[in-house]
């Protein structure tokens, strides 16, 4: 059992699991009806995006200070008692069960995905 770290909207691999959309707004142009069967997600859970202001920070990040400030601030959302506890959640789930979560960022690297990676990780996840 393991979770992954997605971009949303890619080809699913055999054996992903459900897959968890942490983004702040579903897709654009496509019917919810749509969202699993065009790889996009199966649940939608923003609770784990970042803030609309931090989302801000990101698309205007052109420098490694602002990326890293962009990171910091995220993180700090991260830290919330409610997200906390669901980034455990998701940590102990991924010793029982393979799931992905993702976002639509092509670069993981400028990505709260990245964020969350690290989070999963760091809190005992079974990360692919």
């Amino acid at each position: 059992m393991v979770a992954r770290i997605v971009r949303l909207g890619s080809k699913r691999i055999t054996d992903e699991g459900i897959r968890i959309g942490t983004v702040r707004r579903p897709p654009r142009g496509v019917a919810k009806t749509d969202f699993a069967s065009h790889n996009w997600f199966d649940v939608w859970f923003p609770n784990l995006a970042p803030s609309a202001a931090t989302v801000k920070l990101a698309h205007s990040a052109t420098t490694t200070q602002e990326w890293n400030t962009f990171f910091k601030r995220y993180r700090a959302e991260m830290a919330t008692p409610e997200n906390a506890h669901t980034i455990e959640l998701l940590a102990a789930l991924s010793h029982h069960s393979n799931f992905s979560v993702g976002c639509y960022c092509e670069d993981e690297a400028h990505c709260h995905r990245s964020v969350l990676r690290s989070l999963l990780i760091d809190k005992g996840a079974k990360v692919a």
